[in-house]
């Protein structure tokens, strides 16, 4: 992969050409903004931050696997214990390639015990979930061509995935556009701040309809970056 300066941003040059099409859905290249950005002129908050993001697209992951158990490893603790067990866990069972190394395969978890997870400062729930989920026989890629509430429902089915995991699979590795995490802290501390008290998150996402993927994350960020008025 070559990484150059280009006006505005860089230009990435995928080393392989099969790799494009997993660079572009990094990069959030499935999100449409043109129709997202029609419709936020039309909402008075997100109005107001869209200009200061234009452009912004919330990145995804390529595979499966690596999202579910990206998910449990942040679960019930902060994003820097998440980010440092996550990062033993892919130097003890991914492959390095180059200068980085692989997050590690279903094929190969399947064949770990729980003793070896849990050496990595997973909790022992946490590790059984990640072997069980990898030797689980439910076909991930075929998801893809599945509708939002029916992969919610294979989710869940699996052990350490509940609706919140399931909403930011459909969010952050499917990029559907109706996929709203309503039991995601982050959001929650977003939505409050721009529109008060919600007593029905979820419910809430109707005002979003049907871009309310692109605006759970522009609210997110937004929150960051542009002060709630």
């Amino acid at each position: 992969m070559r990484i150059e300066e280009a006006p505005g941003g860089v230009r990435i040059t995928p080393g392989r050409p099969n790799l494009a099409d997993e660079v572009r859905h990094y990069l959030g290249g499935p999100f449409e903004l043109d129709p997202f950005y029609a419709f936020a002129e039309t909402e008075p908050v997100l109005a107001g931050i869209v200009p200061a993001l234009r452009g912004f697209r919330p990145p995804l992951s390529p595979d499966p696997y690596e999202t579910l158990v990206s998910a449990i490893t942040a679960q019930q603790i902060s994003l820097r214990a998440a980010f440092a067990v996550r990062n033993r866990y892919i130097h003890a069972f991914g492959v390095k390639a180059e200068v980085a190394y692989a997050f590690p395969t279903r094929e190969r978890v399947a064949l770990a015990e729980p003793e070896e997870i849990v050496s990595l400062g997973f909790s022992r729930r946490k590790a059984e979930y990640a072997i069980a989920i990898a030797r689980s026989d439910l076909d991930f890629l075929g998801l893809a061509a599945v509708p939002d509430d029916e992969v919610k429902a294979a989710l869940t089915a699996l052990p350490g995935i509940g609706e919140w995991t399931a909403d930011w699979f459909l969010a952050r590795h499917l990029a559907r556009p109706h996929a709203w995490p309503a039991g995601d802290l982050g959001l929650r501390k977003a939505v409050a701040a721009f529109y008060g008290d919600v007593p029905d998150l979820r419910a809430f996402a109707t005002r979003f309809h049907p871009f309310e993927n692109l605006s759970a994350h522009y609210l997110l960020t937004g929150l960051r970056v542009v002060p709630p008025a």
